[in-house]
């Protein structure tokens, strides 16, 4: 069960963010201070807990050698800077995505912004597909007109239709969920066999670098971050950088990736959830109900799959 939760709180961090940034524009900080300053409080308790690690680490070889007498035990935890670079590399499309994610904030509603963001769960899909050259089977087609559906419910397309909704947003959030697909792509690949706290370090690394490539950190140094951005930078990165891969690295591999991927799915109400209460946003009745179906179409192919093992026993 503490795994399961494990897997949900990380989720459900995610969650926070939409709001959170919300809430900083308006104050009047910019996209690249948000982001910039999310990055660097998840870079700082990346590292810290990585150097942790790695102190112990040495601290129980040490005192396995001096109490076996014997070569301390290995660990997969040996990085060559090629392989830095391409976590690095591997890195980068978290921080694109989080760059268009927030910058849809600006234009479209959280709620929406949060449903569009999760079409990477059928991009995910399609771009998979086009790569192996293999066709999503029937019961993929299926859970896709699922999301489909529940994403016309829960955007409200089919209540106000498509005018009220400002395009410019809509093709950013789009974007983000695109780029958020190629990084669980990239994530996934990239130097597997390393513990996951050296491997996030090193990708957090990398979209930082990026974030202050296109926008040069100059909160560091005009006193802004001495303000309030420091507590939204804290928070964004305690939430969004931090909390959720150090608890997905504790229940992932005790639960499956597929019931991950179902409790992965506790972002979107909680964001939808936040939106309404915090930010005063109006979520109706039909769009609650497809944020559901949305909930369901994650579900279901897992479903599926536990339901036929469970015939085949």
């Amino acid at each position: 069960m503490k795994y399961i939760l494990s897997v949900f709180l990380g989720a459900a961090s995610y969650g926070i963010l939409s709001t959170i940034v919300v809430l900083a524009y308006g104050d009047g900080y910019k996209l690249g201070e948000v982001v910039g300053s999310q990055l660097l409080t998840g870079f700082i308790l990346a590292w810290a807990l990585a150097l942790f690690m790695k102190w112990r680490e040495k601290r129980g070889r040490g005192a396995s050698t001096s109490n076996e007498g014997g070569a301390a035990p290995k660990t997969m935890t040996k990085l060559t800077w090629k392989h830095r670079l391409i976590l690095m590399a591997a890195g980068m499309p978290t921080a694109i995505t989080g760059l268009l994610y927030y910058q849809s904030l600006r234009y479209i509603p959280a709620s929406l912004a949060i449903i569009l963001l999760f079409q990477f769960t059928w991009i995910g899909v399609l771009i998979q597909a086009v790569s192996q050259k293999k066709r999503p089977n029937g019961i993929m087609f299926f859970t896709i007109a699922i999301l489909f559906g529940g994403t016309m419910l829960a955007a409200g397309i089919i209540e106000q239709g498509t005018g009220k909704f400002n395009i410019m947003g809509v093709v950013l959030g789009l974007l983000s969920a695109v780029s958020y697909s190629l990084f669980i792509l990239f994530s996934g690949k990239a130097v597997p066999a390393v513990h996951p706290a050296y491997r996030s370090v090193w990708m957090i690394t990398g979209g930082m670098v990026l974030v202050f490539i296109l926008f040069p950190p100059a909160f560091l140094f005009n006193g802004l971050i001495f303000g309030d951005l420091m507590l939204y930078g804290f928070l964004l990165g305690m939430f969004g950088a931090f909390i959720p891969p150090v608890l997905f690295a504790v229940g992932v591999p005790h639960i499956g990736e597929g019931m991950a991927g179902i409790l992965g799915a506790s972002e979107l109400p909680v964001a939808v959830l936040l939106s309404s209460f915090v930010l005063n946003e109006h979520v109706s009745a039909l769009q609650w109900t497809g944020v559901i179906v949305v909930l369901v179409g994650i579900a279901l192919p897992e479903l599926l799959k536990r339901r036929r093992k469970l015939s085949l026993q």
